[in-house]
């Protein structure tokens, strides 16, 4: 079970752990961004008129002010969660050797992500790849990176993109979800509950879920062999771990075997079509009460100060689904399938829902 309150040395102890390592994580993160934009700078000047303009956003924009304003409030929640009990301090596997290594190979790659972005190149993993019965709308190089989902290089550098897009915030919007989970084994023995993280990319979630509840049973699905790879080397020595590869269309699990599902950052990514379907198999493995804990973008009007930046966001990014996204009903979705929201709230530039299965 889960302890649910420190002693005023426990938290200033947390609270200085939690400084450190976030703060040298913003820090690096916030430098690698700056730099980015430098090197995007130069290479939209080479690139001249080439480089296709965004449209000017409807919606408002946020400065830079408000940005960092509302990545401080979502460390200031992290922590929070930290000091009571939620989950540990998070930790950063990577040394530094490894993220300079990264670092080297992230830029190395940001001019061929340019290139694609300057010429709309986005069909090269279609045009390059073996199809393997793969569908359509996943074989491409979403946010024109290389290999889109279905390389090693891409698996590897996915996670340090990412980071480096939110400006070191994206650990924390993904933690958001760890609170479902701990409510969940605050009643029940964590031995006896199964959750399957759908679409688990390279393990990301999975290792936090790992960390805070390590005799949880976990389930790591995921559609590339590569990502897949990727996770299994990031939890090789995380008990109560199994993986496999399959398609979210078509779940390899049985009816009402799961306590929980989680899912981070896929359904902006998916075919309107393609979201109801997979929301219908979710709602088909989870037993009756279980949970699905659901992560992602926010859409509009979740935060409508942040409208005209995601408007934006498929322009500067290959998310070739992601305006439809913006104003899909969901929810409507899932509850068609018989799950029904109990909670929602905002984490910067991520929503979670917490729903139920009827």
């Amino acid at each position: 079970m889960l302890r649910m309150e420190t002693s005023p040395v426990e938290r200033l102890i947390l609270r200085t752990q939690y400084a450190i390592g976030q703060g040298a994580r913003l820090a690096w993160y916030g430098a690698q961004e700056a730099a980015a934009r430098r090197v995007i700078a130069r290479l939209d000047k080479k690139a001249g008129d080439a480089r296709p303009k965004a449209p000017k956003p409807t919606g408002p924009v946020p400065n830079r002010d408000q940005v960092f304003a509302d990545i401080t409030e979502l460390l200031r929640r992290d922590m929070k969660n930290v000091e009571r009990g939620f989950y540990p301090v998070p930790e950063d596997a990577d040394s530094l050797p490894r993220l300079l290594a990264l670092s080297r190979r992230y830029f190395a790659d940001l001019p061929k992500v340019h290139r694609r972005q300057v010429e709309k190149s986005h069909q090269e993993v279609f045009t390059t790849t073996r199809k393997n019965a793969m569908p359509r709308y996943y074989l491409q190089n979403f946010h024109y990176q290389s290999g889109g989902w279905l390389s090693e290089e891409s698996a590897e550098l996915y996670d340090f993109q990412v980071e480096v897009l939110f400006r070191g915030a994206a650990g924390a919007m993904r933690r958001q979800a760890l609170l479902p989970i701990a409510e969940m084994v605050r009643e029940a023995d964590q031995r006896h509950l199964v959750l399957a993280d759908i679409a688990c990319g390279s393990g990301a979630f999975l290792n936090d879920i790992a960390h805070a509840f390590p005799r949880l049973t976990k389930i790591g699905i995921d559609l590339s062999n590569p990502y897949l790879k990727t996770a299994r080397r990031r939890l090789k020595d995380a008990s109560h771990t199994g993986f496999a590869v399959a398609n979210a269309e078509a779940l390899p699990l049985a009816d009402d075997s799961l306590d929980c599902v989680s899912n981070i950052y896929l359904f902006h990514e998916l075919p309107a079509k393609v979201r109801r379907i997979v929301a219908g198999e979710f709602a088909r493995v989870l037993k009756p009460g279980g949970r699905l804990i659901f992560v992602d973008s926010l859409q509009r009007g979740d935060r409508p100060d942040y409208d005209g930046m995601l408007e934006n966001f498929p322009h500067l990014f290959h998310e070739p689904y992601y305006a439809h996204y913006l104003d899909d009903d969901v929810l409507g979705a899932f509850e068609a399938n018989g799950l029904v929201a109990e909670k929602s709230w905002t984490a910067f530039l991520s929503k979670i829902v917490v729903m139920r299965k009827t």
